[in-house]
C-alpha cells in the first residue's frame, strides 16, 4: 500500500494523472489502475472524476492529510534504523546556552543515561547563534536555546520554560536600592555579555536591539566569569530566571529588568529537525521537558 499512497499524493499535488505518472516514472494507465485499486481496497471513492477534471471527495481529502503523516513517521522509521544500523554507538549531541545555569539539563542527562545506558551522550555549548548553525549543518541533535526567531516548521519547536528578565548588579552598587531597573537607568554602566569569541558583535547586536542597551559592552567567556565581574563592580548582566539568588545575595542584588512599565521576557526552548527526530532524541527531550515541569511545580 506504500507506493499506492505515493502515487495518491502525487496525483493530488500535480492536479493531474498524467503529471503524476511522469513524476513517479510510471505509465498514466497505471497510476489509474493504483488509484482504483487503493479505493477498492479501503471500500471508499478517494476521487470523483468527471471527463478530464476530478475532484477529491471529503473521505478523499482526509485520507490525503492522514497519508502525509504516515509516510514522513515511515521515512523517518526507516532513516532512523538506517542510522543505529550503521553506528556501532548510538549517540546524541546536545547543545546547550553558555549562560545556562539550571541543574535541569544534568537531571535529564542522569534520567537518559540510566534508562540508555548504551547510548553515547556528546554535549557542547555555545550562545544562540552558534547552537542554530550546529543544528542547521547536524553538528549537533537537539539544542535548548533561547527563542530569537519566528518558530520554523523545519523544526520540533518546544518551550521549556517563560523566563522574565532580571539585572545583576553589584550590592556595592548604589542603583541597587531600586525595586527595578531599564536601559536608561544602566546607560553609564558597562554591560557584560557572555559571548564565545568571534560571537561578541552577534551578541552585542541582539541585546542592543531586543533589550535596547545604550551602554558600553565588556565580554566574558563563561557565566561565571560573568558574575565575578558583576562582584568586582565591572559592570551588569542580564539573566532570565528566578527573582531570587541563592549564592550570590550577600555580593549581587538581582532586579526586574524593564521596559518602560513591563518586564521583559525570554522563552528558553528546545529545538531539532524534523528530519532528524530519531527515538533517542525524541525522549530526551521528553525527559527535559518534565525535568523543567518539575522544577515549575516545586518552585
Amino acid at each position: 500500500m506504500l507506493n499506492q499512497l505515493r502515487y495518491y499524493q502525487a496525483v493530488v499535488q500535480c492536479r493531474s494523472f498524467t503529471e503524476a505518472a511522469e513524476k513517479c516514472h510510471i505509465s498514466q494507465s497505471a497510476i489509474s489502475q493504483q488509484i482504483q485499486s487503493l479505493e477498492q481496497e479501503l471500500g471508499v471513492q478517494l476521487i470523483k472524476r468527471e471527463k478530464r477534471k476530478f475532484d477529491l471527495t471529503p473521505v478523499g481529502e482526509y485520507f490525503y492529510r492522514k497519508s502525509l503523516v504516515l509516510v514522513a513517521d515511515y521515512e523517518n522509521l526507516v532513516r532512523e534504523t538506517q542510522r543505529i544500523g550503521r553506528d556501532d554507538i548510538a549517540r546524541v549531541r546536545i547543545g546547550y546556552l553558555l549562560t545556562y545555569g539550571g541543574e535541569e539539563l544534568q537531571l535529564a542527562v542522569s534520567d537518559f543515561t540510566k534508562k540508555y545506558p548504551e547510548v553515547d551522550i556528546r554535549i557542547v555549548t555555545g550562545n544562540h547563534e552558534e547552537l542554530f548553525d550546529y543544528l542547521r549543518l547536524e553538528g549537533i541533535d537537539i539544542a535548548m536555546s533561547d527563542q530569537r526567531r519566528v518558530f520554523s516548521n523545519d523544526y520540533n519547536n518546544v518551550i521549556l520554560q517563560k523566563n522574565q528578565c532580571y539585572v545583576e548588579i553589584a550590592r556595592e552598587n548604589p542603583l541597587s536600592a531600586l525595586d527595578h531597573l531599564t536601559a536608561a537607568d544602566l546607560k553609564n554602566l558597562p554591560c557584560i555579555i557572555v559571548a564565545n569569541k568571534g560571537q561578541e558583535g552577534t551578541e552585542s547586536r541582539y541585546y542592543s536591539e531586543i533589550f535596547g542597551i545604550k551602554s558600553e559592552f565588556i565580554y566574558a567567556a563563561t557565566i561565571k566569569d560573568a558574575r565575578l565581574m558583576v562582584v568586582s563592580g565591572r559592570g551588569y548582566m542580564i539573566v532570565e530566571g528566578k527573582p531570587v539568588l541563592s549564592h550570590f545575595d550577600a555580593t549581587i542584588a538581582r532586579l526586574p529588568f524593564l521596559s518602560q512599565t513591563v518586564q521583559l521576557e525570554r522563552n528558553l526552548c528546545l529545538f531539532w529537525k524534523k528530519d532528524n527526530s530519531g527515538y533517542y532524541i525524541e525522549e530526551f527531550a521528553e525527559m527535559l521537558a518534565e525535568r523543567f515541569k518539575k522544577g515549575e511545580e516545586n518552585g
